[in-house]
């Protein structure tokens, strides 16, 4: 929940009735008071989940009296009382194409921590994709964006990655990555479309903040030999259930020279010269 939604149901208390409309159905419900477009949008997909193509781009509309009709969910929107919400596809399927600019991509790198070290499984081979990543990303001047699940019991990210020049990083208790800061720090950037996605666990924080990420409209690029899990298992159905929405399950070479395109980008050497040792060919290999 958004911090915004959070403080309004902390302030209003108690449960609002919705009624929820999509397609021909109309299903009445309730959420708490002071939710916003978040938390209305995850109670769409409760109730309509196996109806709605998660590969359309959706608007949300509240029933506006004076206008005895729905219009576009007013920006900031905070459910204070009885109303009507319906979500409605736009006519234009997404194709996901998976290209990939420069000056359209985010780098997310989700709790790459000393504490999971141990129990991660080919923990150092991910660090050092990491490393290879985040070395592309300052080249191509890719903003970068940290976290750090609990660092107080769980230490900081890892000595060996690099961190310099990130534009945030950010301690977090909840599983995704996407907390307020780092949805503001989205806004601020023009034109972003892309999100480039690895870290740690595949199953946990990378799944959800991907699903939350793609809700948003954004496409999702994710790491396949940056990624990983204590669980092969946990790994390998979280990136097939990934792959299935749409999400674009990649290796970190493939990302770096798409990223560059041409033969004769002015940091195709620099770009070059990280990927000449090919990445790790670790367990990881046989388990996406």
């Amino acid at each position: 929940m958004a911090a915004a939604e959070a403080a309004g149901a902390l302030a209003g208390g108690g449960s609002v009735p919705v009624l929820f409309c999509f397609s021909v159905f109309a299903r009445p419900s309730s959420v708490p008071h002071g939710a916003g477009y978040e938390l209305l949008i995850q109670k769409f997909l409760s109730l309509y989940g196996d109806q709605i193509d998660v590969h359309r781009k959706f608007v949300l509309q509240l029933f506006a009296e004076e206008w005895s009709q729905y219009i576009d969910l007013p920006k900031g929107f905070l459910v204070s009382e009885r109303c009507k919400l319906r979500l409605v596809p736009l006519q234009i399927q997404m194709t996901t194409l998976g290209n990939l600019t420069p000056s359209s991509t985010v780098f997310f790198c989700c709790d790459m921590q000393e504490r999971f070290r141990p129990a991660i499984k080919y923990f150092g081979d991910i660090i050092s994709v990491s490393q290879r990543l985040l070395q592309g990303a300052r080249l191509l001047g890719i903003p970068v964006i940290v976290t750090e699940q609990y660092p107080k019991g769980l230490g900081s990210t890892v000595q060996e990655i690099d961190l310099t020049g990130a534009k945030l990083v950010l301690p977090k208790t909840k599983f995704s990555m996407l907390l307020p800061e780092v949805e503001a720090a989205l806004a601020e950037i023009p034109g972003v479309r892309s999100v480039v996605l690895f870290g740690v666990e595949t199953h946990v924080c990378i799944q959800q903040t991907a699903l939350e990420l793609i809700g948003r409209g954004l496409e999702v690029h994710i790491v396949a030999d940056a990624t990983s899990s204590r669980s092969m298992m946990d790994r390998m159905f979280a990136l097939e259930r990934l792959a299935r929405t749409g999400i674009i399950v990649t290796t970190s070479e493939a990302i770096l020279l798409q990223l560059v395109a041409d033969k004769e980008h002015p940091k195709f050497k620099e770009i070059q010269n990280l990927i000449k040792s090919s990445a790790p060919e670790s367990g990881l290999l046989s388990k996406v």
